[in-house]
């Protein structure tokens, strides 16, 4: 897959520490390398998030979370391949193998494969990106570039130009274990 030019400085930015805005299937997104610390912090003070409440990962293809699933029963792996890419995100027992940072106060992770074009280019050159939506805490998630820039001017290194993936609404979100729905 050939990226393109902004795709790639959007990966080179996120590579070096940057928090970054784009486009996702239903809102805009913030997002940074889940794996840098400071860079999660830096999003969780601009979002104004606490961090005990975790955040979700995005990835292009499944196998970006194989490191989570080795332990895992096929039937949950075939579960979750079965609703992506798409529009579905699942809580997955992360067996500490991921940063607090990440993971909050839970015993589970929040996983997402997108169908949304930029964000799977992006998630292929970087691998998994911490996903949230561009908003502060407890206002309404940015659905234009506009809201994007009103909310965080000067506060995000980069803005990721692209229109959303035409959704209405956020992922639904399951529990792995379980089965249940959190959010339809």
């Amino acid at each position: 897959m050939v990226s393109s030019w902004r795709v790639q400085q959007a990966a080179r930015e996120i590579r070096a520490g940057a928090v970054i805005a784009y486009p996702t299937e239903a809102v805009w997104g913030l997002g940074c390398d889940p794996w840098d610390e400071e860079a999660v912090y830096r999003l969780l003070a601009i979002k104004e998030r606490s961090v005990d409440k975790g955040l979700i990962l995005v990835a292009d293809n499944i196998r970006q979370f194989d490191f989570l699933f080795e332990s895992f029963p096929e039937d949950w792996i075939d579960r979750m391949a079965s609703t992506w890419p798409g529009p579905n995100t699942w809580l997955v027992p992360h067996q500490d193998l991921l940063p607090e940072w990440i993971t909050g106060i839970h015993d589970s992770v929040a996983l997402r494969v997108s169908d949304h074009p930029q964000v799977r280019e992006l998630c292929a050159l970087v691998g998994p990106l911490v996903s949230t939506s561009a908003n502060r805490q407890g206002r309404p998630a940015a659905r234009s570039r506009l809201r994007v820039e009103q909310y965080f001017r000067g506060e995000v290194d980069l803005v990721l130009g692209g229109a959303l993936g035409g959704r209405k609404s956020p992922s639904v979100i399951r529990d792995l274990v379980t089965g249940e729905v959190i959010r339809p």
